[in-house]
């Protein structure tokens, strides 16, 4: 008989931000009061079903989001790159307005030449194989049990489209992946058979956050 296993893919918690920069893959950005509250939301909700592993991009605000619930279930955090944010040449740069900003600045224009690849960052088919790859591993270890993958927006919402059989390059303001969300892989077996999604710290959200954080 074929077993369940779920991965739930959790997105990290609001970050202290007050300039407005797109982030990235830089250092030194750390959950906010509120996204360590959104943490602790997710370990209470969460922290009693059959969790066997929690893995984490080595981003500070990962590791801060999944730190409640490696402490409610007494699990080791298992750093992955694979789980990173997306790679992007705009990280850094002023993103205000819900990332109209770098929109306004010419300097960014010769970035947008190729949405669909996208040209300014990592390429959406590298990120669905790293992700997959990640979510692979996590799901034989937990095999029958349940496992918690703590990423990033963009890596979280590209898996789940090329999950669902639909294109990868998309309108980033339409992305289904609030902060704090957890996207749930279901398997029986090696098969996926549902794709949930749920936001635990619905009621600490506030404002929209910006792109590829």
């Amino acid at each position: 008989m074929a077993e369940t296993t779920v991965v739930h893919l959790l997105r990290h918690g609001e970050v202290h931000n007050p300039g407005g920069i797109l982030y990235g893959r830089l250092p030194g950005y750390h959950l906010s009061e509120n996204g360590r509250l959104m943490a602790e939301t997710v370990a209470k909700a969460v922290g009693g079903r059959d969790i066997v592993a929690l893995y984490s991009s080595p981003l500070e605000r990962a590791l801060e989001t999944a730190a409640p619930l490696a402490d409610k279930l007494g699990l080791d955090i298992r750093q992955d790159a694979r789980l990173i944010e997306a790679g992007n040449l705009l990280q850094g740069r002023l993103a205000t307005d819900g990332g109209m900003a770098l929109l306004r600045d010419w300097r960014n224009y010769r970035y947008f030449w190729n949405p669909l690849r996208p040209s300014w960052g990592e390429p959406y088919p590298v990120i669905v194989r790293r992700m997959k790859s990640v979510i692979d591993d996590a799901r034989a270890q937990a095999r029958g049990h349940e496992a918690v993958l703590v990423s990033h927006q963009l890596p979280i919402w590209a898996i789940r489209i090329a999950a669902e059989g639909r294109r990868l390059w998309h309108d980033p303001r339409r992305r289904q992946c609030t902060l704090a969300s957890l996207t749930t892989l279901t398997f029986d077996g090696d098969r996926l058979v549902s794709i949930g999604y749920s936001e635990p710290a619905a009621s600490l959200q506030r404002g929209r956050s910006l792109p590829g954080a």
